[in-house]
């Protein structure tokens, strides 16, 4: 449907100009609901406010739009636009990603097994080279080349969650409808 290294050339000059990180571009949704997921996020706070998100939104929008305009269109078909902060078991996606959150769990699936394992979990060390290191409960620490990670993603944990604090949470406890005082 869509070349993801295209589509990721496209968007990422897009997402820079904002002063944003580029996380993930990815298509979910399949053919019955094609959605054009772009994940990113403030490189000094590791979030991705409302406001960011709208902004990068209709920028992504307005170059498709343009792109589709020329003939140009990098996806076949209607599609929708998903632009989001990476979340709190955010996906790990860049090899910095690995040493940026270090001492927190997370879930490598590899695209291949190594060592008799095609799923490790455990508490990350950090990298070496081109290389994660990764300290897996009963069997210690592993080294996983970065070009055999499928995907991976930190696991929900406690510790996790007070890492990742939002920076503000003002009238998130209040719900406002539209049309009502």
């Amino acid at each position: 449907m869509a070349d993801i290294a295209t589509l990721t050339d496209l968007i990422e000059p897009e997402v820079k100009a904002e002063g944003l990180a580029l996380v993930r571009v990815k298509m979910i949704g399949g053919t019955s609901d094609p959605t054009l997921q772009v994940m990113a996020e403030r490189p000094d706070t590791r979030q991705l406010t409302l406001e960011d998100c709208s902004t990068l939104s209709r920028r992504l929008s307005d170059l498709l739009d343009r792109l589709e305009e020329e003939g140009k269109d990098p996806i076949e078909g209607a599609y929708r636009l998903e632009v989001s902060s990476p979340g709190i078991d955010r996906p790990l996606t860049r090899l910095a990603d690995f040493d940026d959150w270090k001492g927190f769990e997370a879930r490598i699936n590899l695209a291949e097994k190594l060592e008799g394992r095609k799923v490790l979990t455990g508490d990350l060390i950090g990298t070496e080279g081109e290389a994660i290191r990764i300290d897996v409960p009963k069997i210690g620490e592993m080294q996983i080349p970065f070009s055999a990670v499928h995907n991976a993603k930190l696991v929900m944990t406690d510790k996790l969650i007070a890492a990742t604090a939002p920076l503000d949470a003002e009238g998130a406890d209040s719900i406002q409808v539209e049309g009502q005082d």
